[in-house]
């Protein structure tokens, strides 16, 4: 039996037929094909996916969904139609028993129908159950039943309309039903339900719309529009972003990839037998009754070995693999639809050609092209979605996965590798594999569709396509040369910037330095000079990237140049017509692609295997034993600690660092450890903590543990946070604890007490309030054994004595607990309950302190040799306790202008209880402001101005700019014009099977090819050329304004701000922004030539192109508001996860000590999930942007294809394909421009950022154009301050007011005053490094205000404080200007005493000096400021006397050098001890910024003034 006779019983109804369907005006399809196919097609559709859904809806099952009126409704369509169906069936049941016949269709079709409906009724109640909210398998099935329905709807209407006689009423009527039904349900499965009971979303106070979303939200991503239409009104906010999805979030993703890891660990450990020689009792060799085996046995000893190294690969894959494949799918697809453009363009221009073609045909392939095009969108962007979902899924599980591991990994494993590169494996790697997931699939997609492009073209033009691709193939190799290059030029490049990098660092730290001596200019010329080879390397890229994009941009013409000339040539019979050319263009425009992407992602494969490598290998470091030591439920025994027989190592092969350890400690006593210098002292607290490699015997501890390192590890968080450790805050406890600990005076002299911000390491804390908050941290958390390491090395000896008295003694707050302390104070051993000294790993004696003193061994003779030593430390402290607490406590007194003294900061600690409470909340208002460190790095909101595009093009120079542009037009002229010309070609009309002057043809075709590919290298040169003269110029301007900037610009900001103005904007500059701009004209001139052609080809669719282009720019600017300010709330939430690891890391001991793993690892995951909330919504605007774009686009290709059938009459062929062809390529343009005009406006912030430098505050001229200093002013050195006065910022008090003082031509006057007293100001003034506010100082009688900065500085000398050295040769840093001969150098090094040391070295004065002169020590590096003072021999010296830097020999050696060589100069000497300058001839005495006293050193003396008090003080009288 037939179809025909399934259909109707006579055979009446066919099938198909071709004249009915086909070659027609009014096309129709038969009864039979609508009865069968088109009622089958939604029925095979939902039986075929129904199982699989039910199946997954099994495993994912969201929550419970109540009834809603939503449901009701759909289940009641549902039932309807099963109706329906039904009775049909027993409609023509009843007909038959009328004695009708009736074909077998008009039962089966309408029973299956039925049959289904109650499978989607069904589906739709299981969805409810399974918490759906909305479904895409159930939406599809309406949309087919729908679309398969209008056919037979249209058809009957037409029927009834034509045959008003053959209407059989009741089927009517129910089909019309059915198909009202389908409307409807249709439009229900649109609609979206409530979410599930108890899920996520009802909890969660910003969830993400996208859960709750309709399936077609979801495709077209319509659920982030809220947050854009958010974005546009105001800049985004952090309060404004949702909450991670849950299968995004770090507690979700992170332990998937750690389990499947440690399985593949766990494969490739198999166990094996290994015999084992033990010369003492093994522990590990115990028989089962506990036993130890008799020594000197052979043990048979099970160990795990590994055979093999893990595959993170395969922890990968199985990870985030499944959800992957979704990709593979949709790409798969989407590849496949992209070859439908080429073959509709066939049919069109086909459909143009043949003038007897029905004209509705030419509408259906329009349609046919629209509805393709947007499900290729819609797919792609899914793609696209899943790729970035997954890549920010591996790296959040990457992220967490090495936070993880570095937690637990042992020290010798963590020595491995620095703690930049474990950060590194954080941000680097992981960034590369993200960026790789999103390509990976073109491994197997390029291949794919390289092959069905191929196979296109064959069928189109025959082997002469093996020309073409010939040229392709050629085009590989080329560019992969040109990228080794490119390659070897960035290893340069960075080179020189790392170098310019590091010299502008140095030069910002010593810029103190460099302004006094007038040094800028010599500095200023070093930066250029290595600038310059950065910029000579950077033009020769500029080439090479010329000449790679000259073979970018030419390939595709030269292809499809080589495949024409071929196919033209090799038989004249072979005529190139439209179809033939256009759909080959097309098809080349695919092949490009794929060929451009196929080198980069190999590359960038590469590069995620380098780092799978080093992620593999840090993932696989061994892992402390968490059972070394072990910690016992509290038992009968008394002892706390317990080792026996131990023996340690920092790794597995090294010899044991301690050995023949044996130890009990009772609970509640206090044990001091001591021993020399690296005698293993720490070493033991580590073995105790766990942290070493336990070799034999066993450790055991009892109950909770708290440990403080040698080094206080500070973490970047308040005061109070660093001491509170994660606890919950007791107020009680916590003040005891402060007050125990000596912190209180800190407190007092923080800017914002307990809740200032401690910076990164504890920068603006001293080393002694480090270690007191280290040992707060302890004492806080009360636990039941105490490790202290040296705790009491880092602070003063009478603030250690208040410790260890409140805290760490019999009578502290830890008495009752178990403490071990490792100690170099011996005040503090009699103390001591036990007494344990160690000797290169052993413990030699342990005892009471008298037990050992009477042993008369190593111990007393240690007490010997270190005794003398503190006794003389003693008695020195005594004498100056005071100072020396406020200078202890007082690390950041220095910020508070050192006038509150020290004797003040103790002081205070009382009166302040008794504030009034106004004045505490005023007290509260003001620390929150001075909590804050230095003033950040702003992030600018809002649009960029277009005067910055100005400036950039000023710095380019407007004519280069002009051309540059005129260029590209050229370039674009000659592109379209080539296209045209081939147009005109194909319309050329046929003779004898043959075109006439083909010839011409082509090599018109090739000459207009070839001045483009002339063009297009030309404008690259140009543009980069531009892009270098810009960069040159900006950055020398910038520097030179930072140098000409006065000192309290430096002081007020940070200088990592100004050297990342230096290397990331100045980089973004340089290689960046070229690029971009040279992307952004080519796509807007893409896109500019693309409407042109489809305009001259349809005039009509100018009615649609301003539309569309409106539409277009506001979809573009809705969207660029918005992820601008995604992108930077994503940057800035980055950081936060990177120098919280780069914290981890330091401290993994003490987190380890305290337990308090988990805690971290959640703060880490929080910090992740944080600033991935800032970037899934930007991946989403990216996607939501790319629909809307591809979708105008789809609509400008649309209209070119309607207008272009509508106008078909009129218009020919050559034409018609050159208008399609050019805007199937509109879409891809659109995209690109969105994507780099956003990257423009994003990097172009780089030159505002640069420029911005132009408009702070400069200090005066450094030369004056007319200058009247006669040559070798000064001459006599005679110096005069009249009433001078000066102050540090507009907004402050005179720092020094009022100083009126007469110095003599070669007098030595001593300035000297306590701290804060003005004594460095007046020298600032002296420098003009600060401006005078009031008064002058006339130097030889010239007033020092009306010179040129630099005519001052380098006229008078000083030798500064600290001494700052440059890397450089030492020559350099004597001389940097080579203003004297090697003579004149070696003298002045003779004089200063480093003659002998520096003609020792083997490079004499060419040595390099490192960062800092680190490479030279404290009192040479001295010398050297005093030699630099020799070779400039000024008449005055302004001598900045070191405090305590400089040993006592240095110091002889300087001031006997200065008498001797400096006896005609004036000499003016900042003292601080007073020997120095007792001899001098006069001494100017500074109190609170004014002149106390003026007067000859003997003569001040006998007045009995502040001079004779000081003189006091230091013994002197």
């Amino acid at each position: 039996m037939g179809i025909d006779s399934f259909c109707s019983l006579d055979g009446s109804d066919p099938f198909w037929d071709w004249n009915r369907t086909w070659q027609t005006h009014n096309p129709d399809l038969t009864p039979c094909f609508q009865n069968t196919l088109l009622v089958w097609i939604p029925c095979l559709y939902l039986w075929l996916f129904a199982p699989f859904y039910i199946l997954y809806l099994k495993s994912h099952d969201c929550g419970y969904i109540c009834m809603t009126h939503l449901n009701r409704a759909k289940t009641v369509i549902g039932f309807t139609l099963w109706l329906i169906c039904w009775a049909d069936v027993f409609y023509s049941f009843w007909e038959r028993s009328r004695g009708a016949t009736i074909a077998p269709v008009y039962l089966v079709s309408p029973t299956m129908l039925g049959i289904t409906m109650l499978l989607a009724t069904f589906l739709i109640q299981y969805e409810r159950m399974k918490g759906v909210q909305s479904s895409g398998v159930m939406l599809n099935f309406w949309l087919i039943a729908i679309v398969c329905a209008t056919v037979t709807f249209r058809s009957k209407i037409l029927l009834a309309l034509n045959e008003p006689a053959s209407v059989d009423v009741f089927k009517y009527t129910t089909f019309y039903i059915y198909y009202a039904m389908l409307l409807i349900s249709l439009i229900l499965a649109c609609l979206s339900d409530q979410p599930p009971l108890f899920s996520q979303a009802v909890k969660d106070l910003n969830p993400c719309p996208e859960l709750g979303a309709s399936f077609l939200s979801k495709i077209t991503f319509w659920w982030i529009t809220g947050l854009l239409v958010k974005g546009y009104k105001r800049p985004l906010e952090e309060k404004d972003l949702w909450s991670l999805n849950m299968e995004d979030k770090s507690q979700r993703v992170v332990p998937q990839l750690v389990r499947r890891w440690d399985q593949e660990c766990n494969k490739v450990k198999r166990p094996v037998d290994k015999t084992l020689y033990s010369p003492k009792r093994a522990a590990k060799g115990e028989k089962k009754d506990g036993q130890p085996i008799e020594e000197s046995e052979i043990l048979l000893v099970k160990t795990l070995q590994k055979t093999g190294d893990p595959s993170l690969f395969c922890a990968l894959c199985r990870t985030f693999g499944p959800y992957f494949l979704v990709s593979s799918l949709y790409k798969i697809i989407h590849d496949i639809l992209m070859f439908v453009g080429p073959e509709i363009l066939r049919l069109l221009i086909q459909f143009v050609n043949d003038s007897s073609a029905p004209t509705w045909l030419g509408y259906f392939y329009t349609t046919l092209l629209f509805v393709c095009t947007c499900v290729q969108t819609l797919i792609l962007q899914k793609y696209f979605h899943v790729c970035f979902v997954t890549g920010m899924r591996l790296r959040t599980a990457i992220v967490g996965a090495v936070y993880r591991k570095a937690l637990v990994i042992t020290n010798a494993a963590r020595r491995t590798s620095t703690v930049g590169e474990i950060v590194n494996l954080m941000s680097v790697d992981a960034q590369r594999f993200m960026d790789l997931i999103t390509y990976i699939n073109m491994i197997w997609s390029a291949p794919l569709q390289v092959i069905l492009a191929l196979y296109f073209l064959w069928q189109n033009l025959g082997p002469s396509v093996l020309a073409g691709i010939a040229v392709m193939v050629l085009m590989v190799p080329i560019n992969a040369v040109i990228a080794m290059k490119t390659k070897t030029y960035q290893v340069a490049q960075m080179k020189s910037k790392d170098n310019r990098i590091k010299l502008m660092n140095e030069v910002l730290n010593g810029i103190k330095v460099l302004k006094l001596y007038a040094w800028e200019l010599a500095f200023k010329d070093k930066v250029s000079a290595i600038r310059e080879s950065e910029l000579q390397v950077l033009k020769k890229t500029a080439y090479l990237g010329a000449v790679s994009t000259f073979t970018w941009v030419c390939a595709p013409f030269l292809v499809a140049l080589s495949t024409f000339a071929v196919y033209v040539l090799v038989d004249e019979h072979n005529i190139l017509d439209a179809q033939k050319a256009f759909v080959s263009l097309a098809l080349f425009n695919i092949l490009r692609f794929p060929l451009n992407m196929l080198p980069m992602v190999i590359s960038s494969m590469v590069q995620a295997s380098v780092s799978m490598k080093r992620l593999r290998v840090f993932l696989s470091h061994e892992e402390l034993d968490e059972d070394s030591v072990e910690r016992p439920a509290i038992t009968g025994s008394p002892d706390c600690i317990r080792i026996v027989d131990g023996a340690f190592s920092w790794s597995k092969d090294d010899p044991p660092t301690l050995k023949r350890i044996n130890v009990c400690i009772p609970e509640g006593a206090l044990v001091a450890v001591v021993g020399h210098v690296g005698s293993g002292k720490s070493s033991l607290l580590s073995a105790l903590l766990g942290e070493m490699q336990k070799q034999e015997g066993n450790v055991s501890i009892k109950g909770s543990v708290a440990y403080v390192p040698q080094q206080a590890w500070i973490q970047n968080a308040t005061l109070k946070d660093n001491i509170l450790f994660g606890r919950e805050s007791k107020d009680s406890w916590y003040q005891k604890v402060v007050e125990a600990c000596a912190l209180l005076p800190d407190l007092e002299i923080l800017p914002g007490g307990d809740s200032t911000e401690i910076g990164e390491k504890g920068v603006n804390l001293s080393g002694g309030q480090k270690q007191r908050v280290s040992v707060a941290r302890a004492v806080y958390c009360s636990c039941a054994v105490y490790l202290l390491d040296d705790p009491l090395s880092a602070v003063d000896a009478h603030v250690g004595k208040h410790i260890f008295e409140k805290v760490i003694g019999p009578q502290g707050l830890l008495q009752g607990r178990t403490r071990v302390l490792v100690t170099h104070g011996l005040s503090f051993l009699p103390q001591a309950d036990l007494i344990l000294v160690m000797v290169d790993g052993e413990i030699t004696e342990m005892g009471s302190y008298t037990e050992l003193l009477d042993r008369q061994g190593a111990f007393a003779e240690f007490l010997h040799t270190y005794s003398n030593t503190e006794q003389e430390e003693e008695e020195e402290s005594v004498g100056d306790s005071v100072p020396r607490k406020g200078l202890e406590n007082g690390g950041p007194a220095a910020l508070l202008g050192e006038s509150q003294n020290a004797l003040n900061a103790a002081g205070t600690g009382k009166i302040q209880k008794t504030e009034s409470n106004d004045a505490a909340d005023a007290k509260k208002t003001k620390s929150a402001e001075s909590a804050r460190l230095t003033e950040a790095d702003k992030a600018n909101t809002g649009r960029v101005k277009l005067s910055v595009f100005w400036e950039y093009m000023k710095a380019i120079g407007l004519p280069l700019s002009i051309f540059s542009v005129f260029l590209f037009f050229c370039h674009h002229l000659s592109s379209l014009g080539s296209n045209y010309w081939l147009s005109i070609w194909t319309d050329d009309p046929v003779i004898n099977n043959t075109q006439p002057n083909r010839e011409m043809r082509l090599g018109v075709y090739g000459a207009l090819g070839l001045s483009q590919g002339i063009a297009v290298f030309c404008y690259s040169v140009a543009v980069s050329i531009g892009g270098i003269l810009a960069s040159r110029y900006l950055h020398q301007t910038m520097l030179y304004n930072v140098l000409r900037s006065p000192m309290s610009f430096f002081e007020r900001t940070p200088s990592g701000n100004l050297v990342n103005r230096f290397a990331k904007e100045t980089d973004t500059i340089d290689s960046v922004i070229p690029s971009i701009i040279k992307m952004f004209m080519g796509s807007m001139f893409n896109v500019l030539g693309s409407c042109a052609v489809i305009l001259i080809a349809t005039p009509l669719v100018a009615i649609i192109i301003p539309p569309l282009g409106l539409l277009y720019f506001y979809v573009q600017r809705f969207y660029v508001a918005s992820s601008r300010q995604l992108k930077r709330l994503e940057s800035v939430s980055r950081s936060p996860v990177y120098t919280h690891f780069n914290e981890t890391l330091l401290g993994t001991s003490v987190i380890r000590a305290f337990g308090e793993q988990q805690r971290f690892i959640r703060e880490s995951d929080g910090r992740v999930d944080y600033n991935q909330k800032a970037y899934f919504p930007s991946i989403v605007a990216n996607r939501w942007l790319a629909v809307r774009l591809e979708f105008v686009g789809n609509c400008i290709v649309t209209f070119a294809a309607l207008f272009a059938v509508m106008a078909r009459d009129s218009l020919s062929p050559g034409i018609m394909g050159l208008s399609i062809s050019y805007a199937l390529q509109v879409t891809a343009s659109l995209n690109w421009l969105v994507r780099m005009s956003s990257e423009l406006e994003t990097n172009i912030v780089a030159v505002e950022r640069v420029k911005e430098y132009g408009d702070t505050e400069k200090e005066a001229e450094w030369r004056l154009e007319h200058s009247t200093l006669p040559a070798g002013w000064p001459t006599i050195g005679h110096i005069e301050i009249r009433n001078f006065g000066l102050r540090y910022r507009e907004d402050l008090e005179l720092a020094i007011s009022d100083i009126s003082v007469n110095i003599e031509g070669g007098e030595k006057v001593g300035i000297v005053g306590r701290t804060g007293a003005g004594k460095s100001s007046l020298t600032l003034g002296l420098f003009r490094i600060i401006e005078a506010a009031q008064g002058e100082i006339r130097i030889d009688g010239v007033n020092i205000a009306e010179l040129g900065l630099h005519e001052l500085r380098s006229r008078i000398t000083i030798i500064p404080q600290d001494p700052v050295l440059f890397s450089g040769s030492l020559r350099m840093n004597l001389d940097p200007f080579d203003g004297y001969t090697d003579e004149e150098v070696w003298r002045a090094l003779e004089l200063a005493h480093l003659k002998n040391f520096v003609s020792g070295l083997p490079d004499k004065l060419n040595h390099e000096c490192s960062e800092g002169g680190e490479n030279l020590s404290l009192g040479q590096r001295q010398l050297v400021c005093l030699a630099r003072a020799l070779l400039r021999k000024t008449k005055i010296l302004v001598l900045d006397e070191a405090t305590a830097a400089v040993d006592l020999e240095t110091d002889n050696l300087i001031q006997s050098t200065i008498r001797t060589q400096f006896e005609d100069c004036t000499v003016l000497t900042i003292a601080h001890r007073l020997n120095t300058i007792m001899d001098y001839t006069r001494v100017l005495v500074l109190d609170k910024g004014q002149m106390a006293e003026f007067d000859s050193p003997s003569s001040l003396i006998a007045k009995k003034g502040i001079f004779y008090k000081m003189a006091k003080d230091s013994g002197l009288v």
